[in-house]
């Protein structure tokens, strides 16, 4: 199956964010984006790819001991930058960001520690994906609007191993589906 770990937003906070990507997706060129949907919104902490089932009860104990070692921390949507040349959209995040990348290398270490194959190891860049594009957009436009997007600060209180169903039907436009597989709380009370 097909896992990543994951921060989750709450649903206030996915709100407000709809309201702003309702603003980009009426700018001029906007079409030529595939905007995510906002049930699929997260923070990858890391990406495991194609993991046996046998290895996932191993996995998610790692995961477990890593969610309670880590205490809960403030965390909102702001901001905004691109990838790939303005092939994705994202929004950043603010607020207790070395707590977040301590939670992203916890995760990434629980993989390797179950045996899982992670590739390089790379420093965690915090962000959320609102739009793809298939060929490179100019996206100064959809960044500048983001510029002085701000969220409202919550509390990350779980980490989420989340399953990934990409689509199969062929239809343009389908995203993936995403469906968590385990949730363990935050710190030492976890």
């Amino acid at each position: 199956m097909r896992l990543f770990a994951a921060v989750l937003p709450p649903e206030d906070v996915v709100r407000v964010l709809g309201r702003e990507v309702q603003r980009l997706r009426e700018l001029p060129g906007a079409g030529r984006f595939r905007w995510t949907e906002p049930a699929g919104w997260h923070f990858t902490l890391a990406f495991y790819g194609e993991v046996d089932e046998d290895a996932v009860p191993e996995l998610s104990a790692r995961l477990a001991k890593a969610a309670r070692r880590t205490e809960p921390f403030p965390l909102a949507l702001g901001g905004g930058g691109q990838f790939g040349r303005g092939k994705a959209l994202w929004t950043g995040a603010e607020g207790d960001l070395g707590a977040l990348r301590l939670l992203a290398d916890r995760a990434d270490a629980a993989a390797r520690r179950t045996g899982l194959e992670m590739g390089e190891h790379r420093r965690y860049k915090a962000h959320l994906t609102v739009a793809r594009a298939r060929e490179a957009v100019d996206v100064r436009p959809y960044v500048a609007a983001l510029q002085d997007f701000a969220g409202h600060t919550w509390t990350v209180a779980e980490l989420v191993l989340v399953r990934s169903r990409l689509p199969r039907s062929g239809v343009p436009g389908e995203q993936p589906r995403y469906e968590p597989v385990g949730r363990w709380p935050l710190g030492a009370s976890g």
